[in-house]
C-alpha cells in the first residue's frame, strides 16, 4: 500500500518459493493468501486466482478452516471483478458468517465493502449501504485502519450508482479517503482515491482541478507502470489533457 507495487509482487514470489521448498503447509497457506491479495490489487487477476483455488484447497486438506474462508474471500472477489455479482455476493456473505461463526474479525471490514459493492452493482443499495455502514462500524471496532481508505473510497462509486447519484456524499468520501491515505503514506490508496476524485470532477467539468489533483500523485510514483492502476491513472491524466 505504501506505493512500491513491483517489490510487493517480487516479495510475495519469494516468499511462495520459500514456503514451497520448507514443505510446511501452515507456511504456505500464509503465503498464498498474501500472494493472492498482492496480485489482485495490482490487477493480476488469474495469478490471485490461481493462488486462491491453491489455498483453498489446501486448507481443506488440512481443515484449517479460517484460512479455507480467507481463501474463499478471494475467490468471491474475482467472481465480482468478472461481474458476477450475485455469485460474488453469495460466496461472500458465506465466508464472512462462516468467520464470525469462529470468531474472526481480521480483513472482515475490507470485505463487506467488497460485498457492499455487489450488491450496489445489482442494484441492491438497501444492502449495499448496511453493509457498507458495517464495514466503517467494523473499522472503529477493531481499528484495522489500513484499508480504511479503500473502504471510502468504495463508498464514493457506491454513491454514484444509486438511483438519485449523490455528488456532495461522494466528494465527502473521498475527501476522508484521501486524508486517510495521506496521513499514512499509503501512495497506493490515495492513487486510487485521486484517480476516483478527477473523475468525480471531471463529470463536473471541473478538468483542470482533477488533473491538478491526480498528477502530481501519479508522478510520485518510480516503479510498478505495468500495473493496472498506474495503467489506469496514466490514461485518465491523458484524457485530462486532451
Amino acid at each position: 500500500m505504501l506505493g512500491y507495487p513491483d517489490a510487493a509482487l517480487a516479495d510475495v514470489d519469494d516468499a511462495l518459493k520459500e514456503a514451497r521448498e520448507i514443505g510446511q503447509a501452515a507456511a504456505l497457506i500464509f503465503a498464498l493468501f498474501e500472494a493472492a491479495f498482492t496480485n489482485n490489487f495490482c490487477g493480476n487477476y488469474a495469478a490471485s486466482s490461481a493462488q486462491a483455488d491453491e489455498l483453498v484447497a489446501l486448507a481443506d486438506e488440512k481443515a484449517a478452516f479460517y484460512w479455507k474462508a480467507s481463501g474463499m474471500f478471494s475467490q468471491g472477489l474475482m467472481l465480482a471483478l468478472k461481474g458476477k455479482y450475485e455469485d460474488a455476493v453469495q460466496v461472500i456473505t458465506a465466508r464472512i458468517n462462516a468467520r464470525r461463526a469462529i470468531g474472526g474479525t481480521s480483513w472482515t471490514p475490507l470485505f463487506l465493502s467488497y460485498l457492499a459493492s455487489s450488491h450496489a452493482a445489482l442494484g441492491h443499495f438497501d444492502d449495499s449501504w448496511r453493509c457498507l455502514h458495517e464495514a466503517l462500524v467494523g473499522v472503529e471496532a477493531t481499528q484495522e485502519r489500513w484499508f480504511e481508505a479503500e473502504i471510502r473510497r468504495i463508498a464514493r462509486e457506491i454513491a454514484m450508482m444509486a438511483p438519485e447519484p449523490d455528488a456532495a456524499k461522494a466528494q465527502a468520501y473521498l475527501e476522508h479517503a484521501l486524508a486517510i491515505a495521506r496521513q499514512q503514506q499509503a501512495k497506493s490508496w490515495e492513487l486510487r482515491s485521486a484517480m476516483s476524485m478527477s473523475r468525480l470532477w471531471c463529470d463536473q467539468g471541473k478538468r483542470q482541478q482533477a488533473h491538478d489533483l491526480l498528477a502530481p500523485v501519479y508522478g510520485w510514483f518510480t516503479e510498478g507502470f505495468d500495473t493496472l492502476d498506474l495503467k489506469e491513472a496514466k490514461a485518465l491524466l491523458e484524457q485530462l489533457k486532451a
